[in-house]
């Protein structure tokens, strides 16, 4: 479980903002989330990843040395990867939450994932050129699962922030045993009322 007085990833979530997303969505229907940060210096940054699943058991941390050209792409290489272990370690169409805490790719990543539904009309994504390899990925990789629906969350509650500001540091997270952790079961799902804005809308999350 989550360490005493450390939020889970879906306490954090469930009270961060979903960039072009009106409503907030409906949490409980995440298996596993991830956080992503990625820095950038002049003498070098870093990416960094948190995985945990839904009952705040971890299953996978990151923290890796990089050298991005600007900040952006930081931000798109630690989702990239953070995608990709996820996915690794996770049934297919799986349920997941996503936070990072930069406004454009979590608006861009969300618009994604609503165009791929037919009934669904967003606005054009944006995406920086030396971020637009890493867009193809993580782009690939929304599509691969279940649901999913990116937040926005300050830097400073990011627990994968820390990891990509000081690899130095937190590089012996990365020798941790692999973990494929499934979440306990759900029961409570049909039982389940939306919040009174989603009261009288049809369920589509």
């Amino acid at each position: 479980m989550a360490a005493y007085g450390r939020p889970t990833l879906r306490d954090l979530f469930d009270d961060s903002p979903t960039p072009h997303i009106a409503h907030p969505p409906r949490t409980h229907h995440r298996e596993f989330y991830v956080a992503t940060d990625g820095s950038f210096r002049a003498r070098g940054g870093g990416l960094g990843v948190v995985i945990e699943t839904r009952d705040g058991e971890r299953v996978a941390r990151l923290s890796l040395p990089d050298d991005p050209p600007d900040n952006n792409v930081a931000e798109y290489r630690a989702l990239h990867l953070g995608l990709d272990v996820l996915a690794a370690r996770t049934p297919p169409e799986t349920r997941v939450g996503v936070l990072v805490d930069h406004d454009a790719l979590a608006a861009n990543a969300n618009r994604t994932v609503l165009a791929a539904r037919s009934d669904w009309r967003t606005h054009p994504v944006s995406v920086p050129a030396d971020s637009r390899h890493h867009w193809r990925g993580i782009r690939a990789r929304l599509r691969e699962f279940g649901e999913c629906r990116v937040a926005r969350v300050p830097s400073a509650r990011n627990p994968a922030h820390p990891l990509a500001n000081a690899p130095d540091q937190y590089g012996h997270v990365n020798s941790e045993a692999d973990r494929c952790v499934l979440p306990t079961p759900n029961l409570d799902r049909p039982d389940e009322v939306p919040p009174p804005s989603r009261a009288d809308r049809p369920a589509s999350d």
